[in-house]
């Protein structure tokens, strides 16, 4: 098959979440199965990329053969960040990803090569499945062509104002139920999801839940009507990138086989984020945005309790204003028990990864979660809500030492994350027990091959 991923953010060329881990990883697990990928994306400032045709499509590669061409225009995304600042998204994120989908289709035109299955992901790329559809109506190029859409995150569905409807470059006539109008506004989403042929998401957890008003964010009546064509399927993690073993990111590096460099990051991790180097207490790690859905309002109502008890906390992470100056108020109060840094860094964040004992994902909601996989690979053990895909890959320490894999919270509240943490902190000091549970976790694998076959699957029962 020839297939094309387009999305708005790709590892390793630009990445704020998930979704570019997903869009760069599964790709390669995809041609390693003999299909033929190729992948579109806006082209950010600083990725640096060959001219394919001057101002406006760079190229550059992804695996052995993977072509990713790059959508080139300066006004739109030769900017500071992705999708916006601590403000909130850029005010013209309808023009971008508008543009950036009806150029995706033109250079696949340009190419002169049909393609059997687009598959689009989120809402920057939900008016393509519309478009897709209205030129197959006219043109031969597209009629044979599957539109897949992912949804990553649902909370978030490119919703504008009716007035900007000009800017979509749709014509007249789908301000309307069938077209992109969702209870009086624009909803990209809305329509990406009406006009797919298949709607995955990135857990079957949250795929049950997604159909649900708790968790449908007002689309789960139209999820329902797709519930035929819509499949959850697990993300998968690339071991290559994170595997303490090689991780160039973390002196030493160590296995599941020998893991004591552990303890040398822990203090290497403490110094980083200049905490005392105190005696032995857990360290609770925390990667994550700074946004609602990853619990920063539970934790900051739980924070005095924590901070009574012997422990520590690090969160690394950039999001909204509102989280950011939370965080910082709080580690400004309890310096020598938390500490909060405030920017994208890779490199701390694999250390926060290696040097942990537990690691936080009190989640409103986790439409999957790679973060939960990486601590497990490290040795680090999660603290985790039952949503999601964190429901589907997090076992509680209580079901015992061969299937247990993690701290599940009873409740999202304040009761049940301290609970949760006091139980991991009891577990920490039964030393024996705890280094059982680390060697398990870092056993433990979700790798792409069994995702990517899933995938061709879909792709396949598409084209029938």
């Amino acid at each position: 098959m020839r297939i094309v991923f387009v999305a708005s953010e790709v590892v390793p060329f630009a990445k704020t979440g998930g979704l570019a881990d997903v869009c760069g990883t599964l790709p390669l697990a995809l041609e390693r199965l003999g299909h033929e990928i190729i992948v579109i994306m806006p082209r950010y400032s600083g990725i640096a990329a060959e001219k394919f045709i001057p101002g406006r499509v760079s190229t550059s590669g992804l695996g052995q053969g993977i072509k990713v061409y790059f959508i080139e225009n300066k006004k739109f995304f030769d900017r500071p960040h992705i999708y916006g600042g601590a403000e909130g998204d850029y005010p013209d994120s309808l023009e971008r990803f508008s543009f950036f989908c009806h150029e995706a289709l033109r250079l696949l035109k340009d190419l002169k090569e049909p393609v059997d299955i687009i598959h689009c992901h989120d809402w920057q790329t939900g008016l393509l499945p519309l478009l897709v559809k209205k030129d197959a109506e006219a043109d031969s190029f597209f009629q044979k062509t599957r539109v897949v859409l992912t949804l990553h995150n649902l909370a978030y569905q490119g919703v504008f104002p009716k007035g900007q409807y000009s800017k979509l470059g749709i014509g007249t006539g789908m301000f309307n139920e069938e077209g992109v109008e969702f209870h009086g506004k624009i909803n990209l989403l809305k329509a990406g999801i009406l006009f797919s042929d298949l709607v995955t998401t990135v857990s079957p957890g949250h795929a049950r839940e997604i159909v649900t008003s708790e968790f449908g964010y007002g689309l789960e009546e139209l999820l329902r009507q797709k519930k035929g064509c819509l499949v959850g399927i697990l993300n998968g993690l690339d071991y290559d990138q994170w595997n303490p073993q090689t991780d160039p990111l973390i002196q030493p590096n160590y296995s599941d086989k020998d893991w004591l460099a552990k303890k040398i990051l822990k203090k290497k991790l403490q110094s980083a984020f200049k905490l005392p180097s105190f005696g032995d207490i857990p360290i609770f790690g925390f990667v994550s945005r700074l946004c609602y859905q990853k619990g920063i309002d539970l934790f900051e109502s739980a924070f005095e309790s924590l901070m009574e008890r012997p422990i520590q906390v690090v969160l690394q992470g950039v999001g909204e204003d509102k989280y950011q100056k939370i965080v910082q108020r709080l580690a400004k109060k309890y310096p020598q028990k938390f500490s909060a840094l405030i920017k994208y860094d890779e490199s701390l964040a694999h250390l926060v990864f290696a040097g942990s004992d537990f690691l936080l994902m009190p989640s409103v909601y986790e439409p999957c979660g790679l973060t939960q996989m990486i601590a497990l690979r490290y040795g680090t053990v999660p603290i985790a809500s039952y949503v999601g895909g964190l429901a589907d890959t997090i076992v509680d320490l209580s079901e015992g030492a061969l299937k247990g894999n993690g701290i599940v919270m009873p409740s999202y509240s304040v009761s049940g994350l301290l609970e949760s943490m006091d139980r991991a902190t009891g577990f920490f000091h039964q030393k024996d027990k705890m280094n059982a549970l680390v060697t398990h976790a870092m056993s433990l694998r979700w790798t792409w091959d069994i995702s990517a076959k899933r995938y061709i699957e879909c792709y396949e029962e598409c084209l029938k």
